[in-house]
C-alpha cells in the first residue's frame, strides 16, 4: 500500500480514536493522590504513548516503566496529537500547558509520528513548532529532566518525512540539553505480530517489546 493511501487511512481512525477515546484507556488521567516523595514522571505523546490498542491502561509501555521504577505518572497523551496535529483538541490549553502545571520531576517526550501526515503542507510549521514546544516546557520547568524519545514509526514503509522530523527532534532535543533515545522508531519494525487488529497501533505484546526497549534505554541514561 502506497505511503498517502496509509496516511489516509490513518488520518480517518485517528479522528474516530480522537473522538471516542481508548475504551480500555481513561479518556484523561485519573485522579491519583500523588505522593511528594514519589518522582513524577510527564509523558508528552500520541496515541503509542496514550496507550491505544492495548487491552488496558496498565499495559502500555508508559505505565509499565513507571511502576517498574516506582515513578507516579501523568499521562495525558492524546490519540492523533503531533507537534501541529490535532492541538486544537484542548480548547484555549494544550498539553504541553497541562505538563507545566504538574510540574513534573522528569519530562519523556515521545512526539512526531503524527506530524508526517501534515509534513507536504507543514513542513516549516512542524520544524518550528518542535523547538517552541521544547523551549516552552524546558523554560517553565527549569528544574525537571527532559528526556526526548526519537518519534515513533508503525510500518516498513518509511517516507523521507519519517527521517526528516527524526533529525529535527534530535537537533531540537540538543539544543535544550536534553536526554535523546535513538532508534525508536524501528522498535516494532518488522513484527505484524505486534500490531493491534487496527493495523495502527500496538497491541499488548507490541507495547511489552516498547516497554523493555525503553528499560534498557532508560538504564543507559542512569534511570
Amino acid at each position: 500500500m502506497k505511503f498517502d493511501s496509509v496516511a489516509r487511512i490513518i488520518a480517518a481512525t485517528v479522528a474516530v480514536a480522537a473522538a471516542l477515546g481508548l475504551a480500555s484507556c481513561s479518556a484523561g488521567e485519573p485522579v491519583v493522590e500523588r505522593d511528594p516523595n514519589d518522582v513524577r514522571v510527564a509523558f508528552y505523546g500520541d496515541s503509542y504513548t496514550l496507550g491505544t490498542g492495548a487491552s488496558a491502561s496498565e499495559n502500555r509501555w508508559s505505565t509499565v516503566i513507571s511502576e517498574q521504577r516506582g515513578w507516579s505518572e501523568f499521562n495525558p497523551s492524546v490519540n492523533g496529537l503531533g507537534f501541529v496535529n490535532n492541538r486544537s483538541t484542548f480548547g484555549d490549553g494544550d498539553l504541553p500547558s497541562m505538563i507545566i502545571a504538574d510540574d513534573p520531576d522528569i519530562v519523556i517526550v515521545t512526539m512526531g509520528l503524527n506530524d508526517n501526515f501534515s509534513f507536504d503542507a507543514r513542513a516549516d510549521d512542524i520544524r518550528a513548532q518542535i523547538s517552541a514546544d521544547f523551549d516552552r516546557l524546558t523554560t517553565a520547568l527549569p528544574d525537571a529532566r527532559f528526556i526526548v524519545v526519537e518519534p515513533f514509526w508503525y510500518t516498513d514503509e518509511r517516507p523521507e518525512s519519517v527521517e526528516t522530523i527524526i533529525a529535527w527532534v534530535e537537533a531540537a532535543a540538543s539544543d535544550i540539553g536534553a536526554d535523546y533515545i535513538p532508534g525508536a522508531s524501528h522498535w516494532i519494525e518488522g513484527h505484524p505480530e505486534l500490531m493491534a487488529s487496527d493495523g495502527l497501533h500496538p497491541n499488548d505484546d507490541g507495547y511489552a517489546a516498547m516497554a523493555i526497549e525503553m528499560d534498557q534505554a532508560l538504564r543507559t541514561l542512569g534511570l
